[in-house]
């Protein structure tokens, strides 16, 4: 990771830095940062001598097919946890389980508290569930990090990242000693965790929301769906409106034809009755004797 991809990402992005001095040499500590895009797991151990150990979903380790092996075969390469985040209360256990492992090995554990990425760029609220009980159940420091304009070199759902340069704000270590003990209770939990995103949003100037960012994405999905729905409805009542419109034209179209052909037939008939008025006159005349004519004329 170091040698193979944190060299050409500083050479290529030079992604600048503040609170460096922040990490400890050694010793465990928890880095909770927010997350705006998947290179956040990428550009944050880039830039740092020691190694940063995260959970990452299980689907990157299980999906099939020769991208899917790879990509199982980097995240195992690089020391990333998998945690199955389908199920529920279960995971949760797995990856406060997996955090304290690393820690109690006096390494680093990264976190994104937030659960997921941001699906707009703001800070969310952080889940209590994870980031608070390993911090509190191992006694580890907790440092803030604010990734900076990551989600803009990579957006969700591209592939290809934009060169430009991103940066990354390390803050204090917080000491949580004083909750020590207490991993199980849910006000201290939030309380922690708060603590945290408070200090994160100080880190990266976010916009704070008060809600979950998975709450966030379905509002957004949900939202997008229904607005996929009404242009479909849109669409489809001005096909209907179109083939009113052109039915309404056709049968006026029709009545008009009818009424040309309707006129026609009388202007014809009309056209035969002076014929035939014209043909009577002729043979009348044609019948009356010489002596009559004559008198008449």
């Amino acid at each position: 990771m170091k040698v193979a991809i944190g060299g050409p990402l500083r050479v290529a992005f030079r992604p600048w830095v503040e609170g460096l001095e922040n990490i400890p040499a050694e010793g465990a500590a928890i880095l909770a940062s927010n997350h705006l895009s998947f290179s956040d797991s990428f550009f944050l151990p880039a830039v740092l001598d020691r190694k940063v150990t995260f959970i990452a979903k299980a689907e990157y380790f299980t999906t099939p097919g020769v991208k899917g092996r790879l990509t199982a075969a980097f995240f195992k390469g690089v020391g990333q946890l998998p945690v199955d985040r389908s199920g529920g209360r279960g995971a949760g256990e797995a990856a406060v389980r997996s955090g304290i492992e690393v820690l109690e090995r006096g390494e680093l554990f990264g976190i994104y508290p937030e659960g997921t990425r941001s699906p707009d760029g703001r800070l969310y609220r952080g889940k209590p569930g994870g980031l608070a009980r390993v911090a509190l159940a191992s006694g580890a420091p907790v440092i803030p990090v604010a990734m900076i304009d990551t989600e803009k070199i990579q957006p969700p759902g591209k592939v290809l990242p934009k060169i430009m340069r991103p940066g990354i704000r390390i803050g204090e270590p917080l000491d949580f000693s004083r909750y020590q003990g207490m991993e199980h209770d849910r006000f201290v939990l939030r309380a922690v965790t708060d603590e945290v995103m408070y200090e994160i949003m100080k880190l990266s100037g976010q916009e704070y929301v008060d809600m979950y960012a998975t709450a966030a994405k379905r509002q957004i999905a949900e939202a997008a769906k229904a607005e996929k729905e009404a242009e479909k409805a849109a669409k489809a009542a001005l096909a209907q409106a179109e083939k009113d419109q052109a039915e309404k034209d056709q049968a006026e179209k029709d009545r008009a034809e009818k009424d040309r052909a309707k006129n026609d037939a009388e202007q014809r008939a009309e056209e035969q009755r002076a014929e035939k008025r014209r043909d009577a006159e002729q043979r009348d005349t044609g019948q009356r004797d010489p002596e009559q004519r004559d008198t008449e004329q």
